[in-house]
């Protein structure tokens, strides 16, 4: 029988088929066992007992092996002396306890989040807006944002005639600074954000 033929005798004349030669036409038509495997059960995989994403790992070495029972045969005092000390010799950052700001521990996160307030993170960024400038001085405002945006001459005077302005983003405070100074002998009014 031709899967159109099964597959059609099922579909418009189930009652020419018994249930069980309907289900076997069918299973025959959509299961994954090949056509004269007699064998119905499905495959059953092995899977290892340790699960090992990137594949088995080499034993260590002697080296290792070694190293692992002295330390094993260490006396508690200097089993705890030996993480810091790792971390110290082998430059690593110093480890950052986790937050519990957001999460209720009772009486602790009261005092976590009294610290939290305490330490203010200082803005190291800044922002610069040209708020407005003198008529007169269009020309000098417009030379001095060139020479700080890197821009043409039309695109600098495209800038400034729509005040008010960001200008630049993500400079240091000391540079922010030095911009709004020379913004300001050029005849303009910039500010930090």
């Amino acid at each position: 029988m031709s899967m159109f033929a099964g597959i059609k005798c099922l579909t418009h004349h189930p009652t020419n088929l018994s249930k069980r030669a309907a289900f076997t036409t069918w299973h025959r038509l959509f299961s994954d066992v090949a056509a004269g495997e007699t064998s119905s059960k499905p495959k059953m995989y092995k899977y290892p007992a340790v699960y090992e994403p990137f594949g088995p790992k080499p034993p260590p070495s002697d080296k290792v092996l070694q190293l692992a029972d002295r330390i094993a045969d260490l006396p508690p005092e200097e089993l705890k002396q030996i993480g810091p000390t790792l971390h110290m010799r082998l430059n690593q950052p110093k480890l950052q306890p986790i937050s519990s700001l957001g999460f209720n521990f009772g009486s602790q996160a009261g005092a976590a989040a009294a610290k939290a307030e305490e330490k203010k993170v200082e803005k190291t960024a800044f922002d610069i807006k040209l708020e407005k400038f003198d008529a007169a001085a269009k020309i000098k405002v417009i030379k001095e944002v060139r020479t700080f945006t890197n821009l043409g001459l039309k695109e600098a005077k495209d800038l400034v005639e729509k005040v008010p302005v960001l200008l630049k983003q993500g400079v240091t405070k000391e540079e922010a600074n030095e911009i709004i100074e020379k913004i300001k002998a050029a005849g303009g009014v910039a500010v930090m954000e």
